[in-house]
Protein backbone atom coordinates (compact mmCIF):
# COMPACT_ATOMS: atom_id res chain seq x y z
CA UNK A 1 0.00 0.00 0.00
CA UNK A 2 2.89 2.83 1.17
CA UNK A 3 6.14 3.51 -0.34
CA UNK A 4 8.46 3.71 2.86
CA UNK A 5 12.13 4.13 0.42
CA UNK A 6 10.89 7.77 0.34
CA UNK A 7 11.05 10.80 2.66
CA UNK A 8 7.46 12.34 3.86
CA UNK A 9 6.42 15.19 5.34
CA UNK A 10 5.89 14.57 9.30
CA UNK A 11 5.31 17.91 10.82
CA UNK A 12 5.77 21.78 10.64
CA UNK A 13 9.07 22.74 12.51
CA UNK A 14 6.64 25.09 14.30
CA UNK A 15 4.52 22.17 15.64
CA UNK A 16 7.54 21.05 17.86
CA UNK A 17 8.18 24.28 19.65
CA UNK A 18 8.07 24.20 23.40
CA UNK A 19 9.12 20.94 24.00
CA UNK A 20 5.98 19.21 23.01
CA UNK A 21 6.26 15.69 22.44
CA UNK A 22 3.93 15.22 19.16
CA UNK A 23 2.10 12.22 18.66
CA UNK A 24 1.45 11.74 15.01
CA UNK A 25 0.77 8.27 13.20
CA UNK A 26 2.32 8.17 9.86
CA UNK A 27 1.80 5.40 7.41
CA UNK A 28 -0.01 3.18 10.07
CA UNK A 29 2.84 3.24 12.37
CA UNK A 30 2.65 4.94 15.84
CA UNK A 31 5.57 7.88 15.99
CA UNK A 32 6.92 10.16 18.37
CA UNK A 33 8.39 13.34 17.57
CA UNK A 34 10.20 15.82 19.41
CA UNK A 35 13.03 18.41 19.11
CA UNK A 36 15.78 17.45 21.80
CA UNK A 37 17.30 20.39 24.05
CA UNK A 38 20.20 20.54 21.57
CA UNK A 39 18.03 21.70 18.99
CA UNK A 40 18.20 18.19 17.15
CA UNK A 41 14.71 17.27 16.07
CA UNK A 42 14.00 13.36 17.48
CA UNK A 43 11.76 10.62 15.77
CA UNK A 44 11.05 7.31 17.93
CA UNK A 45 8.20 4.67 17.67
CA UNK A 46 5.74 6.24 19.84
CA UNK A 47 5.80 2.58 21.78
CA UNK A 48 7.88 1.84 24.89
CA UNK A 49 9.62 -2.03 24.60
CA UNK A 50 8.86 -2.55 27.55
CA UNK A 51 5.03 -2.74 28.17
CA UNK A 52 3.65 -1.30 25.14
CA UNK A 53 3.18 2.61 26.57
CA UNK A 54 2.82 5.63 24.17
CA UNK A 55 6.31 7.30 24.77
CA UNK A 56 4.22 10.59 23.94
CA UNK A 57 2.68 10.41 27.38
CA UNK A 58 6.37 10.41 28.97
CA UNK A 59 8.58 13.65 29.48
CA UNK A 60 11.48 14.81 27.38
CA UNK A 61 14.66 14.95 29.33
CA UNK A 62 17.46 16.90 27.71
CA UNK A 63 17.88 15.18 24.56
CA UNK A 64 16.29 11.83 25.59
CA UNK A 65 12.82 10.93 26.55
CA UNK A 66 11.44 8.81 29.20
CA UNK A 67 8.12 6.68 29.83
CA UNK A 68 6.70 7.93 32.60
CA UNK A 69 4.90 3.99 32.92
CA UNK A 70 8.03 2.38 34.34
CA UNK A 71 10.52 4.94 33.93
CA UNK A 72 12.48 3.82 31.11
CA UNK A 73 14.68 6.55 29.58
CA UNK A 74 15.72 6.64 25.89
CA UNK A 75 18.12 8.82 23.65
CA UNK A 76 17.40 10.13 20.31
CA UNK A 77 18.90 6.76 19.17
CA UNK A 78 16.11 4.99 20.55
CA UNK A 79 18.62 2.77 22.83
CA UNK A 80 17.63 2.71 26.37
CA UNK A 81 20.46 4.31 28.47
CA UNK A 82 18.39 3.54 31.95
CA UNK A 83 16.38 1.54 34.07
CA UNK A 84 15.21 2.71 37.46
CA UNK A 85 16.36 0.12 40.00
CA UNK A 86 17.95 -2.10 37.41
CA UNK A 87 21.84 -1.22 36.75
CA UNK A 88 22.40 -3.47 33.64
CA UNK A 89 20.94 -2.61 30.47
CA UNK A 90 20.74 -5.10 27.79
CA UNK A 91 22.62 -3.67 24.79
CA UNK A 92 19.70 -4.40 22.54
CA UNK A 93 16.98 -3.28 24.82
CA UNK A 94 15.40 0.16 22.81
CA UNK A 95 12.80 1.83 20.21
CA UNK A 96 12.78 2.18 16.76
CA UNK A 97 14.04 5.45 15.47
CA UNK A 98 13.76 6.73 12.34
CA UNK A 99 16.22 9.59 10.05
CA UNK A 100 14.83 13.17 9.76
CA UNK A 101 15.87 16.23 8.18
CA UNK A 102 14.67 19.53 9.25
CA UNK A 103 14.60 21.72 6.24
CA UNK A 104 12.85 24.66 5.47
CA UNK A 105 10.20 24.60 8.48
CA UNK A 106 9.76 21.01 7.14
CA UNK A 107 10.38 18.37 9.02
CA UNK A 108 10.87 15.36 6.83
CA UNK A 109 10.99 11.57 8.03
CA UNK A 110 12.16 8.09 6.65
CA UNK A 111 9.76 5.36 6.93
CA UNK A 112 12.00 2.76 5.45
CA UNK A 113 15.43 1.23 5.67
CA UNK A 114 17.46 3.46 7.54
CA UNK A 115 20.70 3.11 5.58
CA UNK A 116 18.93 4.21 2.83
CA UNK A 117 17.84 7.76 3.93
CA UNK A 118 19.70 10.04 1.44
CA UNK A 119 18.78 13.66 2.41
CA UNK A 120 19.78 14.94 -1.16
CA UNK A 121 16.40 12.84 -2.54
CA UNK A 122 14.26 15.55 -0.82
CA UNK A 123 12.04 17.18 -2.83
CA UNK A 124 13.41 21.26 -3.23
CA UNK A 125 11.39 23.90 -2.86
CA UNK A 126 13.36 27.08 -3.12
CA UNK A 127 10.19 29.54 -2.47
CA UNK A 128 9.89 28.60 1.23
CA UNK A 129 13.20 29.52 2.07
CA UNK A 130 13.24 33.32 -0.03
CA UNK A 131 12.20 35.86 1.85
CA UNK A 132 10.40 37.63 -1.21
CA UNK A 133 7.82 35.02 -1.30
CA UNK A 134 5.73 34.98 2.15
CA UNK A 135 2.53 32.91 3.40
CA UNK A 136 1.07 31.19 6.61
CA UNK A 137 1.56 27.60 7.05
CA UNK A 138 -1.17 25.16 7.23
CA UNK A 139 -2.62 21.64 8.37
CA UNK A 140 -5.52 19.56 8.06
CA UNK A 141 -6.60 15.87 8.45
CA UNK A 142 -8.35 13.95 5.80
CA UNK A 143 -10.61 11.41 6.12
CA UNK A 144 -9.37 9.58 3.17
CA UNK A 145 -6.60 8.27 0.98
CA UNK A 146 -4.09 10.50 -0.10
CA UNK A 147 -4.64 9.33 -3.59
CA UNK A 148 -7.47 10.73 -3.47
CA UNK A 149 -6.24 14.08 -2.88
CA UNK A 150 -3.31 13.61 -5.81
CA UNK A 151 -5.92 12.45 -8.41
CA UNK A 152 -7.84 15.79 -7.22
CA UNK A 153 -4.92 17.84 -7.93
CA UNK A 154 -4.07 16.37 -10.75
CA UNK A 155 -7.15 17.88 -13.15
CA UNK A 156 -7.19 21.58 -12.44
CA UNK A 157 -10.53 20.98 -13.90
CA UNK A 158 -12.01 20.78 -10.51
CA UNK A 159 -11.62 24.25 -9.93
CA UNK A 160 -14.62 25.04 -12.23
CA UNK A 161 -16.62 23.20 -10.14
CA UNK A 162 -15.61 22.29 -6.42
CA UNK A 163 -14.40 25.76 -6.41
CA UNK A 164 -16.30 27.98 -8.63
CA UNK A 165 -16.78 30.93 -5.74
CA UNK A 166 -13.74 30.76 -4.11
CA UNK A 167 -10.59 29.62 -6.00
CA UNK A 168 -11.78 28.56 -10.11
CA UNK A 169 -14.00 31.77 -10.30
CA UNK A 170 -16.75 30.69 -13.03
CA UNK A 171 -17.48 26.84 -14.61
CA UNK A 172 -16.27 28.75 -17.43
CA UNK A 173 -12.48 27.51 -16.81
CA UNK A 174 -13.41 23.79 -17.15
CA UNK A 175 -15.03 24.30 -20.49
CA UNK A 176 -12.52 26.64 -22.25
CA UNK A 177 -9.61 25.46 -20.76
CA UNK A 178 -6.79 22.49 -21.75
CA UNK A 179 -3.72 21.40 -20.62
CA UNK A 180 -1.22 22.76 -23.08
CA UNK A 181 1.72 20.27 -21.39
CA UNK A 182 1.24 17.30 -19.68
CA UNK A 183 4.44 16.27 -18.91
CA UNK A 184 5.37 12.29 -17.57
CA UNK A 185 8.44 12.15 -15.40
CA UNK A 186 10.06 9.26 -13.57
CA UNK A 187 8.27 9.82 -10.33
CA UNK A 188 5.42 12.14 -10.89
CA UNK A 189 4.36 14.54 -14.08
CA UNK A 190 3.49 18.27 -14.90
CA UNK A 191 1.05 19.84 -16.35
CA UNK A 192 0.46 23.31 -17.68
CA UNK A 193 -2.90 25.15 -17.87
CA UNK A 194 -3.86 28.49 -19.70
CA UNK A 195 -7.29 30.54 -19.11
CA UNK A 196 -7.33 33.83 -21.14
CA UNK A 197 -9.13 36.76 -20.94
CA UNK A 198 -11.49 35.87 -17.77
CA UNK A 199 -11.89 37.39 -14.71
CA UNK A 200 -10.02 37.08 -12.10
CA UNK A 201 -11.12 34.51 -9.77
CA UNK A 202 -12.16 35.50 -5.91
CA UNK A 203 -9.48 34.48 -4.03
CA UNK A 204 -7.01 36.83 -6.36
CA UNK A 205 -9.66 40.03 -6.86
CA UNK A 206 -9.78 40.09 -2.87
CA UNK A 207 -6.19 41.22 -2.38
CA UNK A 208 -6.15 43.29 -5.78
CA UNK A 209 -6.23 47.04 -5.64
CA UNK A 210 -9.70 48.21 -6.23
CA UNK A 211 -8.90 49.39 -9.69
CA UNK A 212 -7.56 46.20 -10.55
CA UNK A 213 -10.63 44.37 -9.08
CA UNK A 214 -12.90 44.04 -12.08
CA UNK A 215 -10.06 44.15 -14.76
CA UNK A 216 -9.40 40.91 -17.07
CA UNK A 217 -6.40 38.72 -16.94
CA UNK A 218 -4.46 35.71 -18.31
CA UNK A 219 -3.72 33.09 -15.99
CA UNK A 220 -1.36 30.32 -16.01
CA UNK A 221 -1.22 27.03 -13.57
CA UNK A 222 1.72 25.06 -13.99
CA UNK A 223 1.87 21.97 -11.38
CA UNK A 224 3.91 19.40 -10.35
CA UNK A 225 3.79 16.43 -8.29
CA UNK A 226 6.35 14.42 -7.02
CA UNK A 227 6.57 10.57 -5.40
CA UNK A 228 4.76 10.07 -2.56
CA UNK A 229 2.40 12.86 -2.57
CA UNK A 230 4.42 16.49 -2.99
CA UNK A 231 2.51 18.65 -5.52
CA UNK A 232 3.30 22.38 -6.27
CA UNK A 233 1.59 24.87 -7.88
CA UNK A 234 2.79 28.03 -9.66
CA UNK A 235 0.36 30.68 -10.62
CA UNK A 236 0.53 33.87 -12.29
CA UNK A 237 -1.95 36.21 -13.05
CA UNK A 238 -1.12 38.93 -15.75
CA UNK A 239 -3.56 42.03 -17.47
CA UNK A 240 -5.55 40.48 -20.48
CA UNK A 241 -4.11 40.83 -23.77
CA UNK A 242 -0.32 41.74 -22.44
CA UNK A 243 1.55 38.51 -23.63
CA UNK A 244 2.53 36.91 -20.76
CA UNK A 245 2.35 33.49 -23.00
CA UNK A 246 5.09 35.46 -24.88
CA UNK A 247 7.27 36.02 -21.90
CA UNK A 248 5.95 39.51 -21.17
CA UNK A 249 5.47 40.06 -17.32
CA UNK A 250 5.25 43.50 -16.34
CA UNK A 251 1.91 43.51 -13.99
CA UNK A 252 2.03 40.39 -13.38
CA UNK A 253 1.24 38.59 -9.74
CA UNK A 254 2.11 35.34 -8.84
CA UNK A 255 1.64 32.67 -6.26
CA UNK A 256 3.71 29.25 -5.23
CA UNK A 257 1.52 26.67 -3.39
CA UNK A 258 3.22 23.74 -2.00
CA UNK A 259 1.12 21.29 -0.38
CA UNK A 260 2.57 17.87 0.99
CA UNK A 261 0.02 14.81 1.40
CA UNK A 262 1.30 11.85 4.12
CA UNK A 263 -0.28 8.96 4.15
CA UNK A 264 -1.57 8.72 8.14
CA UNK A 265 -3.32 5.16 7.40
CA UNK A 266 -4.75 4.18 4.39
CA UNK A 267 -7.84 6.03 4.61
CA UNK A 268 -6.55 9.19 6.45
CA UNK A 269 -3.95 11.94 5.93
CA UNK A 270 -1.90 14.26 6.79
CA UNK A 271 -2.15 17.19 4.63
CA UNK A 272 0.53 20.20 5.05
CA UNK A 273 0.27 23.12 3.18
CA UNK A 274 1.45 26.78 2.29
CA UNK A 275 0.06 29.27 -0.28
CA UNK A 276 3.38 31.87 -0.90
CA UNK A 277 2.82 35.32 -3.06
CA UNK A 278 6.11 37.76 -3.80
CA UNK A 279 3.97 40.85 -4.25
CA UNK A 280 2.38 41.60 -0.43
CA UNK A 281 5.94 43.43 0.48
CA UNK A 282 5.23 44.56 4.41
CA UNK A 283 1.10 43.86 3.66
CA UNK A 284 0.69 40.89 5.56
CA UNK A 285 -2.81 41.05 5.25
CA UNK A 286 -2.79 39.86 2.07
CA UNK A 287 -0.93 36.64 3.34
CA UNK A 288 -3.91 36.25 5.71
CA UNK A 289 -6.52 37.24 3.30
CA UNK A 290 -4.69 34.21 1.12
CA UNK A 291 -4.73 31.93 4.00
CA UNK A 292 -8.44 32.07 4.79
CA UNK A 293 -9.79 31.77 1.15
CA UNK A 294 -7.39 28.19 0.73
CA UNK A 295 -8.62 27.11 3.99
CA UNK A 296 -12.31 28.01 2.50
CA UNK A 297 -11.44 25.92 -0.57
CA UNK A 298 -9.67 23.15 0.58
CA UNK A 299 -12.57 22.54 3.08
CA UNK A 300 -14.29 22.55 -0.35
CA UNK A 301 -12.46 19.58 -1.69
CA UNK A 302 -12.22 18.03 2.01
CA UNK A 303 -15.83 17.54 1.61
CA UNK A 304 -15.91 15.74 -1.81
CA UNK A 305 -12.90 13.63 -1.17
CA UNK A 306 -14.28 12.19 2.17
CA UNK A 307 -17.70 12.05 0.68
CA UNK A 308 -15.64 9.64 -2.60
CA UNK A 309 -14.09 8.12 0.56
CA UNK A 310 -17.20 6.76 2.11
CA UNK A 311 -18.58 5.82 -1.48
CA UNK A 312 -15.76 3.84 -1.87
CA UNK A 313 -15.45 1.98 1.02
CA UNK A 314 -19.60 1.22 1.22
CA UNK A 315 -19.00 -0.21 -1.92
CA UNK A 316 -15.76 -2.73 -2.54
CA UNK A 317 -16.40 -3.63 -5.91
CA UNK A 318 -16.74 0.34 -7.70
CA UNK A 319 -14.06 0.96 -9.88
CA UNK A 320 -13.53 4.14 -10.98
CA UNK A 321 -13.30 4.70 -14.94
CA UNK A 322 -11.19 7.16 -16.59
CA UNK A 323 -11.69 10.06 -18.94
CA UNK A 324 -9.25 12.21 -20.93
CA UNK A 325 -8.70 14.35 -18.37
CA UNK A 326 -7.04 11.31 -15.75
CA UNK A 327 -3.58 11.48 -17.77
CA UNK A 328 -2.18 12.65 -15.54
CA UNK A 329 -3.36 10.68 -12.21
CA UNK A 330 -3.56 7.43 -13.92
CA UNK A 331 0.53 8.17 -14.64
CA UNK A 332 0.77 9.11 -10.79
CA UNK A 333 -0.42 6.04 -9.38
CA UNK A 334 0.86 3.79 -12.27
CA UNK A 335 4.60 4.92 -11.60
CA UNK A 336 3.90 4.87 -7.70
CA UNK A 337 1.83 1.13 -7.83
CA UNK A 338 4.98 0.12 -9.82
CA UNK A 339 7.74 1.29 -7.15
CA UNK A 340 5.64 -0.09 -4.16
CA UNK A 341 5.85 -4.01 -5.96
CA UNK A 342 9.56 -3.22 -6.76
CA UNK A 343 10.12 -2.64 -2.95
CA UNK A 344 8.02 -5.10 -1.84
CA UNK A 345 10.10 -7.74 -4.57
CA UNK A 346 13.24 -6.44 -2.67
CA UNK A 347 12.31 -7.36 0.86
CA UNK A 348 10.83 -10.64 -0.16
CA UNK A 349 14.44 -11.46 -1.55
CA UNK A 350 15.79 -11.12 1.08
CA UNK A 351 16.88 -14.45 3.64
CA UNK A 352 14.50 -14.30 6.85
CA UNK A 353 16.25 -12.84 10.16
CA UNK A 354 17.24 -15.66 12.46
CA UNK A 355 15.34 -15.06 15.70
CA UNK A 356 17.10 -14.74 18.79
CA UNK A 357 16.65 -17.34 21.28
CA UNK A 358 14.50 -16.22 24.68
CA UNK A 359 15.94 -15.87 28.02
CA UNK A 360 14.46 -17.45 30.60
CA UNK A 361 12.80 -14.30 32.34
CA UNK A 362 11.86 -13.98 28.68
CA UNK A 363 9.61 -17.33 28.46
CA UNK A 364 7.97 -16.75 31.68
CA UNK A 365 6.39 -13.70 29.92
CA UNK A 366 5.10 -16.14 27.19
CA UNK A 367 1.44 -16.85 28.59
Amino acid sequence: MFLHNCWYVAAWDHELIDGRLLARTLLEEPVLLYKSESGRVVALKDRCCHRGAPLHLGRREGDCVRCMYHGLKFDPSGKCVQIPGQDTIPAKLGVKSYPVVERDHLVWIWMGEPERADPAQIIDFPYLREPQWKGIRGYLHYDASWLLIVDNLSDFAHLAFVHTRTLGGSEEYAYKTKPVAVERLARGFRVERWHMDAAPPPFHRKVLPAAEKDAHVDRRNIGHMHIPGIFFLESMFSPAGSGSERGNREGTREYRNCQFMTPETRRTTHFFWTYLNNFEGDDANISRSLHASLVEGFLEDKHIIEAQQRVIDEDPSFRMQAIAADAALSHFRATLAKLVAEEQAQLAARPPAEPEPLRPHEMLLRF
